[in-house]
């Protein structure tokens, strides 16, 4: 019963529920549902877990870093990026 009123709820407002977590529960609220893989997988989920200047970090990478989606971009920035030459 709990699972359907969750698959009932509109794409924007789980994204926004998942927004209020932390980047490793988006990930794991992804095996609950196909509903919520498809949102936790999303860019609007991930682009909240980024840095507020993260375009500038991309900009000034050294190598440019090549990222398809939000939640891989993050990843990246997980580790260490060379930024302005060091």
């Amino acid at each position: 019963m709990e699972m359907e009123f969750i698959s009932a709820l509109p794409e924007d407002c789980l994204s926004s529920i998942l927004c209020f977590t932390s980047p490793h529960d988006a990930c794991r609220s992804s095996a609950v549902s196909s509903d919520f893989h498809f949102v936790a997988d999303s860019d609007t989920v991930w682009e909240n877990f980024l840095p507020s200047d993260y375009r500038r970090i991309v900009a000034d990478s050294i190598p440019a870093l090549q990222f398809s989606s939000k939640k891989k971009l993050y990843r990246k920035l997980c580790d260490s990026v060379l930024v302005d030459s060091g």
